[in-house]
């Protein structure tokens, strides 16, 4: 398993980037700085398997005594989290331990209770599973089999497969007890296995902060009051409790940009990564986004051609895929370039600011690619 971080640099302009929307980009995030909007940030663009910018900003804590951010620097993904978890469902597909029409129920027999029975992995991974409300307790943190219990008793709030509605909290929930159900092992220690250590990123993402690698980790600022817990840092929610580096994340999507790989190591197939990055829902709204078109693929969602999709740039390409984290970050992959981006943020801040930077941010990005 390789240890050194997987991307060799270089610049910019050698891998196609115009110099000026780079030099606005960064501007603006330290104007955004300026203003207090956040403490602190990181940013890292790459393409062709090439870091070509990777800086951090601010303060990683101001509570106590102030700490800057450094390129060490952990932030906390919030749902881009969900990007992980799944993956780790995407390669148990690959080893024929599960498929997307698998019921739920098949590997969490308990799961069905209450009516969701006939409820597929496909559903719970495209939002389509019923129980967007579903969540668990802080008891679960350090006890998975009672994150079971509470993941199987989760009730519908409508009948599955009708809907389209972002589940923040319960669908990655289960995806990881299925993970658990099918490996025998925890669903961190999968991701870790399957994911990040083949990939060199072990050292960069975390699910799972352990206590060693705690001091890395940014405060969170304007969240829940157990966001900066070290219970928090070692629980590694599966849906949105993992920490990371930008330039961690931003080679996580070289991998999906490289069909599965990235230098010699092959943790996915193409014909894998194709199917899950392209939109499963087509032009349906998604209920807790207005009703805007998520275009859902099985763990990212997909640009697409609405005009308004936030957070990967209307000036993106259709085919660009990626996810955010709460008020705080997103990450991106394009495609048609095989340029990836990450932005991230340790301050949750409100919309309709929130979703508008993100746009400036991205759009900045896109128009960088020669």
């Amino acid at each position: 398993m390789p240890d050194a971080y997987p991307l060799a640099s270089a610049d910019p302009a050698s891998l196609g980037f115009a110099a000026t929307p780079l030099q606005h980009l960064d501007r603006l995030i330290r104007q955004h700085i300026e203003e207090a909007r956040y403490p602190g940030a990181q940013i890292a663009l790459a393409r062709r398997g090439k870091l070509a910018l990777f800086r951090s900003y601010g303060e990683a804590k101001t509570e106590g005594r102030n700490l800057s951010a450094t390129d060490d620097t952990l932030f906390l993904l919030f749902s881009q989290t969900k990007m992980l978890t799944s993956c780790a469902v995407w390669t148990l597909i690959e080893e024929g331990k599960l498929s997307f029409m698998d019921r739920v129920a098949d590997h969490l027999p308990e799961f069905a209770k209450r009516g969701k029975g006939e409820i597929t992995l496909h559903q719970v991974m495209t939002h389509q599973g019923g129980f967007p409300s579903g969540d668990v307790t802080q008891a679960t943190w350090t006890d998975h089999t009672r994150m079971r219990a509470e993941v199987c008793d989760f009730s519908l709030d409508w009948t599955p497969g009708t809907r389209l509605q972002y589940h923040p909290r319960a669908a990655h929930l289960t995806q990881a007890m299925v993970i658990e159900a099918v490996t025998g092992q925890d669903y961190r220690d999968v991701i870790r296995e399957k994911v990040l250590a083949p990939l060199g990123l072990a050292k960069d993402i975390f699910v799972g902060v352990p206590p060693s690698e705690q001091e890395r980790c940014a405060d969170t600022y304007a969240p829940e009051p157990r966001d900066n817990s070290a219970e928090f840092k070692a629980a590694g929610m599966p849906s949105g409790g993992g920490y990371a580096t930008a330039r961690g994340m931003v080679a996580f999507y070289q991998m999906l940009l490289g069909r599965g790989r990235l230098g010699n190591v092959r943790v996915l197939s193409p014909r894998l990564v194709s199917y899950v990055t392209r939109s499963h829902t087509g032009e349906r709204g998604d209920d807790a986004m207005g009703g805007t078109p998520m275009h859902r693929g099985l763990g990212p969602h997909v640009r697409g051609d609405s005009d308004r999709i936030r957070g990967l740039g209307t000036i993106g390409a259709p085919e660009t895929f990626g996810h955010g984290g709460a008020g705080t970050s997103y990450s991106w992959a394009d495609p048609t370039s095989g340029v990836s981006f990450t932005y991230i943020t340790n301050f949750m801040s409100p919309d309709p600011w929130h979703t508008a930077r993100l746009d400036r941010v991205a759009n900045l990005v896109h128009a960088a690619i020669d």
